[in-house]
């Protein structure tokens, strides 16, 4: 089973290797990519599978010195190469689980105010400074695409920004005494998480007739004016009826770059979610209504715990979690992934 598995990544890595070099295959945009993301793909699974090669080899070596006469320290050289072999094979299948296509891809992550009034709306940025802090810690690269109050569009630039950033999508709740209480009574707000992998030209073709382009001027809190040019920009997909606005750029160029990101991604993941309706990683389901009981996460204040509602997992870090330190959520949420997705190939083996 194990001999046949490595025998196919070694194969398909072989053809990899030559199909990214293959002048044919770089002069062919879509597929070049298309070839480079499974190249990066399979590459951890064809170095296992080469160590495991290197553990077979030395087992049977040790077994070969064993049959000409006992030798505790050969024999010990085979039980390290065995157990090594039982390793691999685990890690191996692991590997092999098949991931999702955007793992490696650039993230753009919505954040919004949801239950609990003007608290909703400060949580709303607590939220989005905790991923942005996340996301610095790990080397991605974090550009705002716009901020007013309580909301929040940024991208996270980096190779494998959406295999992390994925777990953080839906409502994430709050429990805590606000600034602006005076009886010192908890309340509970919610702020909503939505993470879309960013769509590259190639993902998604925007023809120009369906967009309704509309400039305006931007504006402050209470309607005050803060551009006297009209730089904000909304663009309306009109087949689908997304509507995006930008206005966090003085220029209408940048504005309207931003937006055209944004509704290619929230494109893209409604093709997804069309393509693959059982799948629960859509914006609606992330999303949810941002009700106070539809929750991923809750932090609770008084307590100073993070409890994630998906794997059962409760810490008692919550300054440092609020600081952007998820590894071990986001290490407990990948585990489980793979875990449910090995479950599910097998059931279906």
């Amino acid at each position: 089973m194990i001999e046949s598995l490595v025998e196919q990544i070694e194969a398909r890595f072989a053809e990899l290797e030559r199909q990214v070099v293959d002048p044919e295959v770089i002069g062919d945009r879509q597929r070049y990519a298309e070839v480079g993301r499974e190249y990066r793909r399979l590459q951890p699974a064809a170095e296992l599978a080469a160590q495991w090669r290197r553990a077979v080899d030395d087992a049977a070596g040790a077994r070969e010195l064993l049959e000409e006469g006992e030798d505790p320290e050969v024999r010990e050289m085979l039980a390290t190469a065995e157990a090594r072999i039982e390793e691999l094979e685990e890690e191996i299948r692991l590997a092999m689980v098949e991931r999702d296509p955007n793992d490696d891809k650039n993230v753009i992550v919505e954040v919004r105010a949801g239950a609990g009034g003007e608290e909703a709306g400060l949580w709303a940025g607590d939220v989005t400074r905790m991923l942005q802090r996340y996301a610095e810690r790990l080397g991605f690269k974090v550009e705002t695409l716009d901020a007013r109050d309580g909301e929040y569009t940024f991208e996270i630039k980096g190779d494998g920004a959406y295999s992390v950033f994925k777990f953080e999508g839906g409502t994430h709740r709050v429990q805590r005494v606000p600034v602006t209480e005076s009886q010192g009574r908890i309340h509970t707000s919610t702020a909503t998480v939505a993470v879309l992998p960013e769509a590259e030209d190639v993902d998604v073709q925007v023809d120009p007739n369906d967009l309704q382009i509309d400039v305006y001027r931007s504006s402050g809190p209470g309607g005050q004016s803060v551009n006297t040019t009209d730089s904000a920009v909304r663009i309306t997909h009109k087949p689908s009826g997304i509507v995006v606005s930008m206005q966090d750029e003085k220029s209408q160029l940048q504005n309207r770059e931003k937006a055209m990101r944004v509704l290619r991604a929230r494109l893209y993941e409604q093709a997804l979610a069309e393509q693959q309706a059982e799948l629960s990683a859509d914006r609606r389901s992330q999303v949810g209504t941002g009700e106070r009981a539809e929750k991923i996460r809750t932090y609770n204040y008084g307590e100073r715990r993070v409890t994630d509602h998906r794997i059962k997992l409760t810490q008692h870090n919550l300054e440092q979690v609020l600081e952007g330190e998820l590894d071990d959520f986001t290490a407990a949420l990948q585990a489980d992934e793979k875990r449910r997705a090995l479950e599910t190939q097998a059931a279906s083996g």
